[in-house]
């Protein structure tokens, strides 16, 4: 489990890609609808809406390697346990200062605030080198930081710093922790993972509103369940499970030829469409509600996309992804450095331009999101990286 996989890391960064892509738009207008989040109600999706769900199908199929390279290295349950709910920790505490900036008001300080919030993740969670000693007085001051931030925080109401929703970090944050702990108790017995996927699936059906607005059995010992382990309707364990189940499968069958890979790689995603419009029939596709329909749907693209990325990998027809490689494996820095250029923004005056609008409008947040991979690129290339 030593060798990375090429495929998982394009998956990867095509999809961070996408995410900084279209947490832009909030900036342009007139954006195609087809690109945007779709409403509520509205019975379908978005480009935006189906990149999160991938990104939890990515975290699930990066699990099994990252946990068995652990493993095979030597270290030991209690060290991977400790390592997993850091982090988790990791990215609930960001993702809990990323929702409360987003309360702050606009004008005085943000922009300052939102700084340093930065700062401090990069000083607390940087890739330090290995047994260099400044780097444990750095984790310090960057965890002080933190902490001062957090108490001198103030929203646009004068609320303290508080737990709001812990938003997209936080989210991925649960996914990961219950995934980690999932795969660590079927290791020995995977055939338990689909059974799992299979009852977190009937879980959603149950609680999330049909098209008449009904619930099919309503409230249940399921979705007290998910409730209690932070699951919500268990869209995020559709997605990570998913995901996982891919990798596993793709172990199992390596020895099999490329073109049985292949073909069978979009046998699977042909069935999570025909289950996707069979459940489509009683529910609505819907990012906002978590729907199973939308997660299906996903969940196919993310698997027809994964067996494509496979196939270029082996045929070593991945020269182009040279240009998303930071997005890839410097992930969360990429996510991270579009909240330096929101402190820029704000500092100087959040009016977007009248004539951003449109394809023009389109073009300029993908010229952004190839300078936030650029500015991830150039961190690196000095030792500043996010590693959790």
């Amino acid at each position: 489990m030593n060798n990375r996989n090429l495929a998982i890391d394009i998956f990867r960064g095509l999809t961070m890609t996408l995410m900084v892509f279209v947490n832009e738009f909030w900036k342009v207008f007139n954006v195609p609808h087809w690109l945007e989040h779709y409403a509520t109600l509205e019975d379908g999706m978005g480009l935006s809406d189906i990149v999160f769900p991938m990104f939890l199908f990515a975290m699930g199929m990066s699990i099994p390697y990252a946990l068995e390279r652990r493993i095979a290295k030597g270290y030991s349950t209690e060290s991977t346990l400790k390592h997993i709910f850091g982090r988790t920790l990791a990215l609930l505490v960001m993702g809990a200062f990323i929702c409360n900036q987003e309360s702050r008001p606009m004008e005085g300080n943000r922009a300052i605030w939102v700084f340093f919030m930065i700062v401090g993740f990069f000083l607390v969670w940087n890739q330090y080198p290995k047994d260099w000693k400044p780097a444990r007085w750095l984790k310090y001051a960057g965890a002080l930081l933190l902490c001062g931030l957090a108490v001198f925080y103030r929203s646009a109401d004068g609320e303290l710093f508080q737990g709001l929703w812990w938003g997209i970090l936080g989210q991925i944050g649960w996914m990961y922790l219950f995934c980690a702990i999932a795969f660590l108790l079927c290791r020995e017995k995977k055939w338990i993972l689909p059974l799992m996927w299979l009852a977190i699936c009937l879980m959603n059906l149950s609680v999330v509103p049909m098209r008449d607005g009904s619930e099919l059995i309503g409230p249940n010992i399921l979705a007290d369940l998910g409730s209690a382990l932070q699951l919500g309707v268990g869209y995020g364990p559709v997605m990570g499970l998913a995901g996982m189940m891919l990798t596993l499968a793709d172990w199992q069958l390596k020895e099999w030829p490329v073109a049985k890979r292949i073909g069978l790689g979009f046998a699977a995603a042909a069935v999570l469409l025909i289950l996707g419009m069979a459940t489509h029939t009683g529910w609505i596709v819907s990012k906002n509600l978590g729907t199973l329909p939308w997660c299906l749907f996903v969940a196919a693209i993310s698997v027809a996309l994964y067996t494509i990325l496979r196939f270029l990998e082996r045929k070593g027809w991945t020269a182009w992804f040279k240009p998303l490689t930071p997005a890839g494996i410097a992930t969360l820095t990429v996510y991270m450095i579009p909240y330096l250029f929101i402190a820029l923004w704000v500092a100087v005056g959040p009016t977007p331009a009248p004539w951003l609008t449109g394809w023009v409008g389109v073009a300029k947040c993908a010229l952004m999101a190839a300078v936030y991979i650029a500015c991830a690129w150039g961190l690196t290339k000095v030792g500043i990286k996010l590693k959790i």
